[in-house]
């Protein structure tokens, strides 16, 4: 969404409009009768955007902010080099200064939908580019008097060399007209995270506000203090640990996937440690690596189901470790009733995937059933634990500096939580 003054740096207010211009903002545009006499409706609605454009960016790499807005109304100018930049400033700023953010009438406000959208997700209010700009902005000072920020992108237009533009007066001409401060924002990595013409990636955005300025600022000072926030958040390096780089440098290479196959494969065999602790690890440290790691895991376990199936056919019985004659017990009485639907059961009752494995062959389930039944149910399981863990690296992204401690907390977890099993099934 771009925010525009609706006119050169030098024309004048209420200047006529163009041939073809959009002559007053559309009716449909317009506040709906009674909107402003329902300022607690406006927070609420306020706190609902915020949250929801949170929950967006940290799922997409993670919202940081540095700084607040100040008591009262404010108008407050930003660089401008993505649509992602109105999501972020809507997650950033306080939800009870209930920012307004100026959009493009001839865009955001050119259809009725598009209009519903831009003023219920972003709280957005429509600037003519061609003659009235200035009458559209002036009339946001009876917000800014009652204590409300007014968004603006006094670039005009998104940039796409990250330096940012020239200013347009209209800023400042609002908050001198209201009596408000200028508040400059400097934004970092909505650029990468959906660049100019480009696709959405997931990165880590940054807001930092600065010290407010006086209503009586220039365009150029306003410009220079945001460009000066912009650089010193770029400049920012974010804080990692070195053994996070480690584990997902090879949690993404083809080694990962090796790894993580062969670890669900000699766990459906023998081994005495879920893949699911595999997936915490590097899931959490390479999300985007998570569902190929993921449906490795996953079909190692199915490989290995159907040997460890074959083996107990045989009459061969492997080492299982950290399991209980309870166990066995019980998950014989399930195929008995169930066949292989029994292992429908494994994801939720504590009792490893190899003792259904090894049970189903003594039992002489068929193959074909065992593989179409273990499939669901591991890939279930499977499946949800490496999206967790992957969407949990995402929250915790600007934490990545204390990965240690979290291996730490998710081993001595999983420790605990697998002693507390085999007591259980004892």
């Amino acid at each position: 969404m771009s925010g525009h003054e609706g006119y050169g740096p030098k024309g004048p207010a209420g200047a006529r409009p163009v041939p073809g211009a959009i002559a007053d903002p559309p009716d449909v545009d317009r506040p709906e009768p009674g909107e402003q006499d329902r300022p607690s409706r406006s927070r609420v609605a306020s706190v609902l955007r915020r949250a929801l454009w949170w929950c967006v960016l940290t799922l997409t790499g993670g919202v940081e902010r540095r700084g607040r807005l100040p008591r009262g109304g404010c108008v407050v100018v930003a660089n401008h080099s993505s649509h992602a930049d109105t999501a972020a400033l809507l997650a950033a700023l306080d939800a009870r200064h209930t920012p307004l953010i100026g959009a493009a009438a001839d865009y955001w406000f050119a259809s009725r939908w598009r209009s519903r959208i831009c003023r219920r997700l972003a709280a957005g209010f429509p600037l003519r580019r061609t003659g009235g700009g200035m009458g559209d902005l002036l009339s946001m000072a009876a917000e800014l008097r009652a204590g409300r920020a007014v968004v603006l992108f006094p670039e005009g237009t998104r940039g796409s060399n990250g330096s940012v533009g020239s200013f347009h007066r209209g800023a400042l001409v609002l908050a001198q007209s209201a009596g408000v401060p200028v508040v400059p924002v400097g934004i970092a990595g909505t650029d990468r995270l959906l660049p100019k013409h480009g696709r959405l990636r997931s990165s880590l955005v940054r807001v930092r506000i600065g010290a407010p300025l006086a209503p009586t600022a220039t365009p150029e000072e306003a410009r220079d203090a945001v460009a000066a926030l912009h650089r010193r958040t770029n400049a920012e390096s974010l804080r990692d640990s070195k053994v996070r780089r480690w584990v997902a440098t090879r949690a993404a290479s083809r080694w990962g996937l090796l790894i993580a196959f062969c670890w669900a494969f000699a766990e459906a065999l023998s081994w005495p440690l879920m893949p699911e602790l595999l997936l915490g690890i590097a899931c959490a440290a390479a999300p985007r690596a998570a569902l190929r790691l993921s449906l490795t895991a996953w079909a190692g376990s199915i490989v290995g189901a159907l040997l460890a199936l074959h083996i107990a056919a045989a009459g061969i019985v492997l080492p299982a470790p950290l399991t209980t004659d309870r166990m066995r017990a019980e998950v014989r009485q399930q195929l008995v009733v169930e066949s292989a639907d029994a292992v429908r059961h494994q994801p939720w009752n504590g009792v490893p995937f190899k003792v259904y494995a090894a049970e189903a062959g003594r039992a002489d389930v068929p193959v074909d059933d065992w593989l179409l039944a273990s499939a669901g149910a591991r890939g279930s399981r499977t499946l949800t634990v490496g999206l967790a863990f992957a969407a949990l690296g995402l929250l915790l992204r600007r934490y990545r500096r204390c990965y240690g401690s979290y291996l730490a907390l998710l081993t001595g977890a999983f420790a605990t939580g697998l002693t507390w099993i085999v007591i259980g099934w004892q």
